[in-house]
């Protein structure tokens, strides 16, 4: 098998330096953000007794080791790239014709080729492959674990995962370990995170800016999607910026509707941005020309109460269930178009927790403890049961040591507050 190891050409490679670039990357140490994201990955797989994970979700390979390669291609087309992690290897399979963008990446060790086992790429042939495939994983996996390692896995395709388990390999989910590795950020991480957070927010600047009646949602949209693209930002994980009417329920995507005059524009960000870190957070618009009704004033101002509200409550060693029990009621007009979470993690995409409402967390809430160094994003949408317009506000927040400190720095509407 082909294979290409890095470490003796380690550092004669520009483009690590070029991939990892951004404007506000200045004083990043980018490296140690790299090997402490793999290092608690490596913690939580000793913590569950896990060999080995072999992680084909683009973000979590990324979050493994930095590199990245056409992460929405590849999420879908698995396992086209994939990542095998051991306690002391890390071997990355890279899409055809692309080894070298593993070069220089202190985090992997060996770059081979991946063998993709789909039927878009085998046809028919897709069993056999997946068994070939298999076969050759299983080898590789007793050579560097044992003869009987426990395996995590998490976004395999199910012909390929069976094909692992009949030739002997212990599978497990790797999702739990993965996911507890990521929501607790360091310091230098965290500097990553408000990098992306300083570019969207110049971004939603812009198409704060370029708001005016007959322009489509779609136009407005592209504005932001433009500015962080130009950013250095991978891209916008959901198309959530809608208008007037279609502002009530939530969850309805950009469109060509044309914005009205005086309407409402409610916007989440939901970017990827540099260095893959999600900008999170939402805010609420008024087209103009004339100032906003009493209505529209009223809703606004609810959401941004219970935007506030949530913050105030959270602390670190709160368990989840202390959250939900605290945290704001939703008023009953309200509750039917709700948010379908209080707050949620934040990382390099939406990530654990989820922290639930007070009505719902009896059906879906778990429990779990909130610590330092987790992102949260507090969650808002208040839109009446009948109809109507509604309103969606969203700040990000890092969990310190006493409190909490606020993330996301762009300002509410005060015409709308007022």
């Amino acid at each position: 098998m082909a294979k290409l190891d890095w470490h003796a050409d380690r550092g004669t490679h520009p483009d690590l330096a070029l991939l990892d670039r951004a404007p506000e990357s200045a004083g990043i140490d980018l490296a140690a953000v790299r090997l402490y994201r793999r290092d608690r990955v490596r913690a939580e797989m000793a913590t569950r007794g896990i060999a080995a994970v072999i992680l084909s979700d683009s973000i979590n390979i990324r979050y493994a080791t930095g590199t990245r390669n056409m992460q929405i291609f590849t999420s879908r087309n698995q396992p086209s790239r994939y990542l095998l992690l051991t306690a002391d290897r890390s071997v990355l399979y890279e899409f055809t014709g692309a080894l070298h963008l593993g070069s220089g990446y202190e985090t992997v060790d060996e770059v081979r080729p991946s063998a993709t086992a789909s039927f878009v790429a085998a046809g028919p042939a897709v069993a056999e492959r997946e068994r070939l495939w298999a076969r050759e994983m299983a080898s590789t996996l007793r050579e560097m674990c044992g003869m009987d390692p426990v395996i995590g896995v998490e976004r395999l395709n199910a012909g390929a995962a069976i094909a692992l388990a009949a030739e002997g390999i212990r599978l497990v989910d790797a999702q739990e370990p993965v996911e507890m590795a990521r929501c607790i950020k360091s310091d230098e991480e965290m500097k990553c995170v408000r990098a992306s957070l300083r570019a969207t927010e110049a971004g939603v600047a812009e198409l704060r800016a370029a708001i005016r009646p007959g322009l489509t949602e779609a136009e407005l949209w592209s504005v932001l999607h433009r500015s962080v693209i130009a950013a250095n930002a991978d891209y916008c994980e959901t198309r959530l910026l809608n208008s007037g009417p279609r502002t009530n329920p939530w969850f309805q995507e950009t469109s060509s509707k044309v914005i009205a005059a005086d309407e409402l524009i409610a916007l989440d960000t939901d970017v990827v941005g540099c260095h893959g870190y999600y900008s999170d957070f939402s805010r609420t618009f008024h087209a103009g020309p004339n100032r906003p009704s009493a209505h529209q004033r009223m809703l606004y101002r609810t959401a941004h109460e219970q935007v506030q509200h949530n913050m105030a409550v959270i602390k670190p060693g709160m368990t989840f269930r202390e959250y939900s029990e605290q945290a704001w009621d939703i008023p009953e007009q309200y509750a039917d178009h709700r948010y379908y979470l209080s707050a949620h993690g934040c990382g390099m995409s939406g990530e654990y927790p989820y922290l639930y409402h007070r009505a719902d967390f009896p059906d879906a809430g778990y429990d779990g403890v909130i610590e330092p160094g987790m992102t949260l994003c507090v969650e808002s949408f208040i839109g009446h049961n009948d109809g109507g317009e509604g309103v969606k506000l969203e700040q990000q927040v890092l969990v310190t040591e006493t409190g909490i400190e606020l993330l996301s720095e762009f300002p509410f509407e005060e015409a709308l507050l007022g």
